[in-house]
Parts: C-alpha cells; sequence; structure tokens
C-alpha cells in the first residue's frame, strides 16, 4: 500500500492552501475597501467644516460622555443620529442655531440630572461641531442606533 501523505503531497497542500487563503485574504480585502467607499461613507462631502468640527470633538473630548455610532460613553445621549433627531439634518443653520441654543444653556442647573459643561466655544467652533454631526448623520450605520432616540 503506498504511502497516503507523503513529503511531496504535504509540500502542495501546504503551498496550495496558503496559496488559496492569500487569495481570498485579498479578494475579501478588496470587497472591504469597495464597501467602505461606495456604500459605508456619508452622503455629504467631506468638507474643511466637518474636518474642523472632528478636531473641536476631540479636543473637548465629547466622547468621554456621548457616544458616536454605538462608540464611546453612555453617560451622555448617542449624536450619530441627532441632527436627525432635532429635524435639522437638511439644514446647516438650523443645525447650528439648534447646537448653539442647547450648548449655551448648559449646565441646565436641574437637580438630580446629569448636566454637560459649558465648553465656551466659539460660533465658528459650533457651526464646525454642527457640520460634523451633520456629515456623522449621514454615515451608513446599517441600522445603528436601533431606535431614533439614541
Amino acid at each position: 500500500m503506498a504511502e497516503i501523505l507523503t513529503k511531496t503531497r504535504a509540500r502542495n497542500i501546504f503551498y496550495g492552501g496558503s496559496i488559496f487563503f492569500v487569495v481570498v485574504f485579498v479578494a475579501l480585502t478588496v470587497d472591504s475597501h469597495r464597501y467602505i467607499v461606495t456604500t459605508s461613507t456619508a452622503g455629504m462631502p467631506l468638507s474643511e467644516a466637518v474636518v474642523a468640527g472632528k478636531h473641536v470633538w476631540e479636543r473637548n473630548s465629547c466622547i468621554n460622555c456621548h457616544s458616536l455610532h454605538g462608540e464611546g460613553a453612555y453617560f451622555a445621549p448617542e449624536v450619530g443620529n441627532v441632527m436627525t433627531r432635532w429635524g435639522v439634518q437638511d439644514d446647516p443653520d438650523g443645525a447650528f442655531e439648534t447646537l448653539k441654543g442647547w450648548m449655551e444653556s448648559q449646565p441646565s442647573g436641574i437637580e438630580g440630572r446629569r448636566q454637560m459643561p459649558n465648553f465656551n466655544l466659539t460660533d465658528e467652533e459650533i457651526r464646525n461641531l454642527a457640520e460634523f454631526l451633520r456629515w456623522a448623520d449621514q454615515t451608513d450605520t446599517q441600522g445603528w442606533p436601533p431606535n431614533d432616540a439614541g
């Protein structure tokens, strides 16, 4: 009876399997890149205001209290869909005014309620942050958050 797994067969299985999995890996990488570029990105262009708003978000560590698309802390509300909840997704000026009014009214001083500090942001910083949140609101999150309340 011949040996079932000779050195040559074992080597061929190793190389064949390695090549197969490298091809599968490259195909999945290309598919993931294509999906991110064509489907999973925001419908709104990445403007300078959006980038500046992201810097405001990071500089003030908003993620330490808020979550954005499920990432971050859960102390304060999810803000990935806040512009839709407020009804100002398609209105840049309305988004700015609403966000400015909200941020300037904080902290509310209501006893027993979580309080957002007042960061004393400039109008330009608030406008940029509003643009960042409008941009984030248009990202295809595949159903996240699971409800409109965030």
